[in-house]
């Protein structure tokens, strides 16, 4: 499954912490069961993405190299 352009929460260009305190931010306004697209370009978010997702208990559906970053397709749990 792939997001549209405007399904994407785009936090490219911000740095540690922030793709993670927006995400989990996000993430609180949102009903379990939705699912977000997160893409960043911070090379650590690779790491923190998928470690708030395992401490806050969303499921992480999926994760993808893009050109500058990656995308992380997060359910929310």
């Amino acid at each position: 499954m792939t997001a549209s352009v405007q399904d994407i929460y785009d936090l490219r260009g911000l740095k540690c912490p922030l793709p993670v305190l927006k995400s989990r931010k996000k993430l609180s306004t949102m009903s379990a069961g939705e699912e977000l697209w997160v893409e960043t370009s911070d090379p650590l978010a690779v790491i923190d993405i998928p470690h708030m997702c395992r401490e806050d208990g969303h499921e992480l559906l999926e994760t993808v190299a893009t050109d500058g970053g990656h995308r992380f397709h997060i359910r929310k749990t």
